[in-house]
């Protein structure tokens, strides 16, 4: 971290002068603020073809979906192969703390007027702010205790002993709401991905829930639905399509144009089939376990409602199925581009043992775009919502449920993410006399259903699994696929055995990040 942390500035940003080091020569406008903010975005949270850490392949870590490709982290973490040696554990880490450290070194001279504009300064030193906060939040969820940091560093930061890990929340809580409160209410009419004060409180509002702090994410949840600002998109299978992916306000964070400086995204390349083109590579495909996650249209789990059997629905999951099904995977039997797909023909690119094939016999179709499909490379255009208003709502239905205050408003909000996906509301309305004596375990069940199913596809699953303490249940089981009656019998398609051993809920330090950073203390198990 301190090498990194001392290494100057000159590459940072694609200066004119590439010899220049001081911040008089950085700092000379508005635009080079905009772009030491808009580097910081995408390095990190932003970029289009990092296959590591865009947001939708971060469901190959989850029960939710497969990663083929070892080289991009998700899988080994999924399947549990891995120790203190695997790459991924270094590529993480150094990526924030090389971050963490040009963060420090900006806001620390932020406040020097090379840019006249006391107000201009203070809104790009507030999203920088931010953005620190951001990468200590996911460091603390993967590795508990890390070092802790906000002033730049120097030699001796590398001997002191990492910080605990609620302490670092103690302070980033605070931190957050008052950084927040220097940024502007509205969106930005250009740069739209960069923070403002709404987005900043959704950010804290999501790692509130996962830390526990279930009052203060009720509270941030509230205030952003107050505020009147957001509102979910009436129909959900065009949030993920270019229908509406550039125009809702559905969307808090935005992953748009700006936010990648205009390049391609590749959504169709890392989702899509190995469709007649060969742009589609399959590369994170849904597995059987998130297939039958989602409930009836009436809101029932598939072995508890009456209508049909639970072998018909694993047979058949369009079958009577909550509409996000539909709206977010496709497999057997589905239409993809006019065309039926077929895993078991061999003379298809879908065939499921070819490469670029998915391995499941589904993909996810959020993000997937007949639009995209003769394009060179699978590239396109779409833009992505890092964090929505739907998000918002169950947040706060979550936080009262846990803190076994299930209110009016929370029963709405269930009731409004419900509705908009299409659910048969004469039996799924959470307030009819069916749900009146549910029990908090009942509400649990069912808002982590909820949660599931309404973000598939869109990396939130694995942070689920470890808050919730059940990754040792669902990422013990082997990752299957499309299911099928063989000889009387159903029989699934198998991809891959896993593992999770208790202690793998903290990420283990890589050897080299000890070796540079003594002060680091190994997590347990590692």
């Amino acid at each position: 971290m301190c090498a990194v942390a001392l290494t100057g500035c000159d590459s940072f940003l694609d200066k004119q002068d590439p010899t220049a080091t001081t911040f008089v020569e950085f700092f000379n406008t508005e635009e080079d603020l905009r772009r030491v903010v808009y580097s910081s975005y995408v390095d990190v949270f932003t970029a289009p073809n990092n296959r590591q850490t865009i947001f939708y392949m971060e469901e190959g870590k989850s029960d939710n979906a497969y990663s083929r490709v070892e080289g991009y982290h998700h899988q080994r973490i999924a399947n549990g192969n891995f120790n203190s040696n695997t790459a991924a554990f270094l590529f993480y880490y150094e990526l924030s703390m090389k971050h963490l450290g040009r963060l420090n070194t900006f806001i620390a001279n932020a406040d020097v007027p090379y840019v006249e504009s006391e107000e201009v300064r203070q809104k790009y030193k507030s999203v920088l702010e931010a953005l620190r906060i951001w990468h200590y939040f996911k460091l603390t969820a993967r590795w508990g205790n890390v070092p802790f940091h906000l002033q730049p560093a120097d030699l001796s930061s590398a001997l002191q002993p990492a910080t605990p890990k609620e302490e670092i929340l103690n302070k980033l809580f605070p931190l957050a709401e008052e950084v927040a409160s220097r940024l502007p209410e509205d969106e930005y009419t250009t740069n739209k991905y960069m923070f403002n004060r709404y987005s900043l409180k959704a950010l804290t509002m999501r790692y509130a829930l996962y830390n526990g702090r279930y009052e203060l994410a009720a509270n941030l949840a509230k205030e952003i639905m107050d505020s009147k600002k957001y509102q979910l998109y009436p129909v959900y299978k065009d949030l993920f399509q270019y229908t509406a992916a550039s125009k809702n306000k559905e969307f808090i964070m935005h992953f748009d144009a700006e936010a990648r400086g205009n390049a391609s995204t590749y959504s169709f390349r890392d989702l899509g089939p190995h469709y007649r083109t060969g742009g589609g590579q399959s590369y994170t495909v849904p597995t059987k376990s998130l297939v039958d996650a989602y409930w009836t249209l009436q809101g029932r789990p598939i072995d508890k409602c009456p209508l049909h059997s639970k072998e018909e629905y694993e047979l058949k999951p369009t079958l009577n199925r909550d509409p996000r099904y539909s709206a977010s995977i496709m497999g057997q039997g589905d239409n993809f581009y006019g065309e039926k797909i077929d895993i078991f023909n061999e003379n298809s690119p879908m065939y499921y043992e070819k490469e670029r094939a998915s391995k499941s016999g589904y993909w996810f179709r959020k993000y997937v775009a007949d639009a995209d499909a003769f394009k060179s490379g699978g590239a396109g255009t779409m833009d992505f919502g890092l964090l929505r208003y739907a998000e918002v709502l169950l947040t706060y239905a979550e936080a009262k449920i846990m803190l076994n205050q299930v209110d009016d408003l929370a029963k709405s909000c269930i009731n409004q993410v419900r509705s908009r996906a299409g659910l048969d509301m004469t039996v799924a309305d959470v307030t009819l006399p069916l749900y009146a004596n549910y029990s908090q375990q009942q509400w649990i069940e069912l808002i982590r259903n909820e949660r599931r199913i309404e973000f598939a596809g869109e990396g939130l699953r694995y942070d689920d699994l470890i808050r919730w303490k059940i990754a040792e249940t669902e990422l013990n089981k082997p990752a299957l696929g499309y299911t099928q009656k063989v000889n009387g019998e159903l029989v699934s398609l198998k991809i891959e055995d896993r593992s999770f051993k208790p202690y793998n809920y903290l990420w283990p330090f890589h050897e080299n990040s000890l070796r540079v950073e003594p002060g680091l203390t190994q997590n347990p198990g590692y």
